[in-house]
């Protein structure tokens, strides 16, 4: 029975591993916490995770209690017999003794709900929370439950998923728990200014007649994405500006190859290993974005209204990428580029995207038909209401 006097709202948050599951459990957390301070309560939250993953950063970063767990990690493979290897089957040995270390932690804290975002990390608390009678949420960010989230829809009070197509996906005996939330992001991604990264990159040889396109691979850079911008760079800025954020490691190499540009290509060309908190002003700059389409960089694009051509990640868990990209292909709210991508591949995606504005003004609202800029305060909503039976 919860103390009536009692006026905090007790959360215990689990996932992690990559930033796909724990940004969006951040970024919820802090919905949370200024939802229950508008009504003159505190938030108190314990976030479970992994020693050697992002959140173990993140989460005291922003001042966060946390701690960890044992657990398991499943090394997928398309062969049923490999899956049955020494590392699967060692590390899944190690999963009861860690869900007794969060059953616990969960008794201890007495949160009034457990939040799990998924990653391998999540199922040991997913099950304490289930052990201890504790409401239980999970929130999908790809189209397709996560192996996590799998193994714990049947615990589940409540399952937020990121988009509509997820629903029929999900297994009959859960689909009555689940809700559509979309995916949490940072506030500061929807309130980017264009002329601050103009002027915060100094991007005086840009032509503002031309539309602008972001290229990124993610925070190290992506090699194939690199070399296919290398190959058609020429082409590229002769119907556009390009901000190029390639990795840390690639930058020497690739500006090289901008060397032998002619002047007016080269003042239309910014090359970056890392676009740090100018990343909302560079996105509102952006006319086209070519990326990957994890997760995240789908919930923000399509909540900017942004044209985007996507080269997913092929190795990424349970070919989630290719998902993601195909399922805004098909109604026209993106591109995506499967397989082995040549140059000339990607010039015929993103070049109709250059030369013919109404395009892409259409693709825009293609893909803002699918944001949902309000997930976080929806998802609290989600909590909220498991928490209140």
């Amino acid at each position: 029975m919860k103390d009536a006097s009692r006026q905090d709202f007790r959360l215990i948050v689990t996932g992690g591993g990559t930033g796909g599951h724990t940004y969006p459990a951040l970024t919820a957390v802090r919905a949370l916490q200024a939802r229950l301070q508008a009504s003159g309560k505190t938030l108190a939250v314990l976030w479970i995770g992994t020693a050697d993953g992002l959140e173990a950063r993140v989460a005291p970063a922003e001042g966060i209690a946390f701690t960890t767990v044992v657990t398991g990690k499943i090394r997928r493979s398309s062969n049923p017999l490999k899956m049955v290897s020494p590392a699967n089957v060692r590390d899944m040995a190690r999963v009861p003794l860690g869900v007794a270390q969060a059953r616990k932690i969960v008794a201890d804290f007495r949160p009034d709900v457990v939040l799990a975002t998924g990653g391998y990390v999540a199922v040991p608390a997913g099950l304490a929370a289930r052990l201890c009678r504790r409401p239980l949420v999970l929130h999908e960010q790809t189209v397709r439950l996560g192996l996590a989230n799998r193994k714990l829809a049947s615990s589940a009070t409540r399952i937020a998923v990121s988009s509509d197509s997820s629903l029929p996906l999900l297994p009959g005996s859960v689909r009555g728990a689940a809700v559509v939330t979309g995916n949490p992001i940072r506030p500061e991604v929807l309130a980017g200014h264009a002329e601050k990264a103009i002027d915060a990159l100094e991007l005086r040889g840009f032509d503002r007649h031309l539309p602008t396109v972001y290229v990124t691979g993610g925070a190290q850079g992506s090699q194939q994405i690199n070399e296919r911008i290398r190959d058609s760079l020429p082409w590229l800025l002769g119907h556009a500006n390009v901000i190029h954020q390639c990795g840390p490691t690639n930058v020497e190499a690739l500006q090289q190859h901008a060397s032998l540009l002619s002047p007016e290509l080269a003042g239309r060309y910014y090359l970056t290993g890392f676009v740090g908190p100018e990343l909302p002003d560079v996105l509102a700059l952006a006319d086209v974005v070519i990326s990957r389409s994890g997760a995240g960089t789908l919930a923000e694009l399509t909540a900017l209204g942004k044209p985007a051509v996507f080269i997913p990640l092929a190795s990424s868990a349970g070919n989630e990428q290719a998902h993601n990209a195909q399922h805004l292909e098909a109604t026209g709210a993106a591109v995506a580029l499967l397989g082995e991508v040549t140059g000339e591949a990607l010039r015929d995606a993103v070049g109709p995207l250059l030369t013919d504005p109404v395009r892409r003004d259409a693709m825009a609202e293609r893909a803002r038909a699918h944001g949902k800029p309000d997930a976080a305060d929806r998802l609290v909503d989600v909590i909220l209401s498991a928490a209140s039976g």
